[in-house]
């Protein structure tokens, strides 16, 4: 093990640009997923005709794909029929489909948590369905979902690793590179991506355990 050569600050600032290259993948990803899956979330709680039943086949088929598979779809597959996305793109719309599909099912079980109760009470005092669900449902349903909607975003954050397989140069990466120089670098390389990706995580899961905290 070469510690003194792995840990040289071109090394140290290829892996932090990686690292810079993860976060703002996942950023995105997390953005776009939540729009997306809050939006799935309720069309399937509020079970409107057909597009209820279309949206839950959908979430059901994307939750039960692996990432993987999604990944070399966008990059490999879309370009089949006209679509082609860079590699970036395509890392943030195969981690976008798949976590909106998981954070679909976090709003959908947060709002059910909601006592009907609370929900017949506002329609009876003459507030609308759109308003009961607006004013009522979702201001409290947010709160409950934020702690594993946190979880799933250091989830997603880890998956970001697996677009390695189409060469996109985040953390893991560039950690691979470095390694390619000298076998005697692989260990210090990967205690340092390791720690990369604890400091962020750690950071996120402390957010998730303060949110907890807060609904107890």
């Amino acid at each position: 093990m070469d510690f003194a050569g792995a840990y040289t600050w071109d090394h140290i600032r290829f892996l932090l640009e990686g690292l810079g290259v993860t976060i703002r993948v996942a950023f995105i990803a997390i953005v776009l997923s939540f729009i997306i899956g809050c939006l799935l979330g309720t069309i399937r709680y509020t079970r409107l005709p057909v597009a209820s039943q279309l949206t839950a086949v959908c979430v059901e088929v994307i939750r039960n794909l692996p990432l993987l598979l999604i990944i070399f779809f966008t990059y490999f597959a879309l370009p089949e029929v006209g679509l082609k996305l860079s590699i970036e793109h395509a890392a943030i719309a195969a981690l976008t489909v798949f976590e909106a599909a998981m954070i679909s099912e976090i709003v959908r079980g947060g709002l059910n948590s909601i006592d009907k109760g609370q929900i017949e009470a506002a329609r009876s005092s003459g507030m609308s369905y759109t308003q009961t669900l607006w004013n009522i449902v979702l201001p409290q349903a947010l709160r409950r979902m934020m702690p594993p909607m946190v979880s799933q975003f250091i989830s997603l954050l880890k998956d970001t690793s697996l677009a390695v397989v189409i060469s996109l140069a985040e953390l893991m990466h560039n950690a691979q590179i470095i390694n390619g120089q000298n076998v005697n670098f692989v260990i210090p390389t990967l205690l340092m991506t390791a720690l990369m990706y604890f400091v962020v995580n750690y950071a996120l899961s402390v957010v998730a355990r303060r949110l907890e905290a807060r609904q107890v």
